[in-house]
């Protein structure tokens, strides 16, 4: 099995949420937070709506 397969639909651990959370504050673009985190653009999106932070909208 993959890699890639491996990570697929993980859940999202604390650390990862306070980074994301971090990085949404610091006013980072989808993108950019999606690859630190090494997650999806889609799960990123996902987990920052559910979680109520703001992402940037790319310029």
């Amino acid at each position: 099995m993959s890699n890639a397969a491996a990570k697929h639909k993980q859940p999202w651990k604390p650390q990862e949420l306070q980074k994301l959370q971090t990085l949404a504050g610091k006013g980072k673009g989808l993108k950019e937070i999606a690859k630190a985190l090494n997650r999806t653009e889609e799960s990123t999106k996902d987990a920052a709506r559910q979680h109520g932070f703001t992402i940037a909208k790319a310029r």
